[in-house]
């Protein structure tokens, strides 16, 4: 039986290897940011269905159970899952922020994870993910949170997450090892090399359920 996203996410048994996974992912972030601060990462795919929002979920709360006040956002418009995830609405969101219907502080949620927040995206499309706007609310999120992701759609699916990129520290993208087309991830990451994004590593999705281990693998993005 194929697991639902939400039993993708090990709120209730952080000593599940999965778990330790995402320490070990959350880790080598830290590891690899060393010289360079990386406050506001972006989790994405070259594709859908590679495990894109079941990484940044499991990384947000990794982060938070290490201490971290953290902001997790769904920038997905198109297909927003974070609100499902945590079982929450999506009435309003970050596009009512955006479109100026509400204050930031107005749509962010707490989640039943200690020190994580939740922005979801709103009930509208996302078309000011590159405004003046759009970054002063990351300055203002940098003063008030230590860690903010940002799930997006697929980087070969939609234009929204390039426009995120490009305002982040640090990208990670998530990959299906096996699965997914070469030639496509290839794309992705040209696609954000052109708009100057930093690429800091690739998580690889494994699919051998006998090894729950292995499911997971990190590597720096070079």
């Amino acid at each position: 039986m194929r697991q639902s996203i939400n039993e993708k996410i090990p709120l209730f048994n952080p000593t599940s290897p999965i778990s330790e996974s995402y320490r070990t992912l959350r880790t080598n972030i830290q590891f690899s940011s060393i010289e360079h601060q990386m406050k506001v990462l972006m989790v994405t795919s070259a594709t859908r269905g590679e495990g894109r929002t079941t990484t940044v979920g499991n990384l947000a709360i990794a982060y938070a159970k290490e201490g971290k006040k953290v902001l997790l956002i769904d920038a997905d418009s198109k297909n927003p899952t974070l609100h499902q995830v945590f079982t929450m609405a999506n009435r309003v969101g970050l596009s009512s922020v955006l479109a100026g219907q509400n204050n930031w502080r107005e749509v962010v949620k707490e989640t039943n994870v200690q020190r994580l927040s939740l922005i979801t995206s709103g009930p509208d499309s996302l078309e000011m993910l590159g405004s003046d706007m759009m970054r002063d609310l990351l300055i203002e999120w940098r003063e008030q949170y230590d860690i903010i992701l940002f799930d997006t759609p697929p980087v070969l699916a939609a234009t929204d997450g390039l426009v995120v990129s490009t305002i982040c520290d640090g990208v990670v993208m998530v990959v299906i090892a096996g699965k997914v087309d070469r030639e496509l991830v290839k794309k992705a990451k040209v696609s954000l090399e052109h708009v100057n994004a930093r690429l800091i590593g690739v998580v690889f999705n494994q699919i051998n359920r006998k090894n729950v281990k292995a499911k997971l693998h990190y590597t720096y993005g070079k």
